[in-house]
């Protein structure tokens, strides 16, 4: 029985379990080392606690003492300014400006592909194809810096990981081109926190993976 989220004192997060969205919160706490209550859901099967918190019944939604926050730009944001330390967003506007764009096309773009192929059918090999090709545009910015468009790690991380993780799982093979890519998950994938951001079915999709540093 999951016991009601406004009664709890810690922070609560309503998680599926398999979701980038959810995955990108959860690694957001564990970039900042923050003890939470997991409530494990499926996406499609909101309960009646979720419904009187979030009434679009959506996840991840974080329930922090008696403020409910759902949409996830809203709760990175929100846990970004609530524990600061890391900080995961940059101090200029400037460079806010640019993670947030470059997040907005990675929703827009990306993301769209791999619901594409999670879903089956005839179009999953092109949705492949049009993944792998975006990606591999954005091959530079995975060469400029330890991490993505940021010398530290930063919101945009705590996306493009989970992406990255999957990619095996999707069968995106990037090929030769994209050892960039493959070389900055590996960092973030060692870094503190990213298997603590983990739920079984995720390690599941690299079940022989090292989390051991080299």
């Amino acid at each position: 029985m999951v016991q009601h989220a406004r009664s709890r004192t810690a922070l609560t997060l309503y998680t599926s379990a398999d979701d980038i969205h959810s995955h990108r919160t959860r690694l957001v706490l564990a970039a900042k080392g923050v003890a939470y209550d997991r409530i494990i859901l499926k996406a499609d099967q909101p309960t009646t606690d979720l419904l009187e918190l979030n009434p679009y019944g959506t996840l991840p939604t974080l329930v922090d003492r008696d403020l409910t926050v759902y949409d996830t730009a809203v709760v990175v944001e929100y846990l970004d300014e609530r524990y600061p330390h890391p900080p995961l967003m940059p101090i200029d506007p400037l460079s806010r400006a640019r993670l947030r764009l470059a997040t907005w096309r990675i929703e827009n773009d990306w993301l769209p592909e791999i619901e594409t192929i999670l879903e089956g059918g005839r179009d999953v090999a092109a949705a492949r194809r049009r993944l792998r090709e975006h990606l591999l545009v954005s091959v530079e910015l995975f060469k400029a810096s330890r991490f993505f468009l940021n010398p530290e790690m930063s919101l945009i991380d705590c996306l493009v990981a989970p992406v990255v993780w999957r990619l095996p799982y999707l069968g995106v093979d990037l090929g030769k081109d994209g050892k960039p890519i493959v070389d900055y998950g590996e960092r973030l994938f060692h870094s503190q926190g990213f298997a603590r951001s983990l739920t079984a079915e995720e390690r599941a999709m690299r079940p022989d993976y090292d989390f051991t540093p080299g």
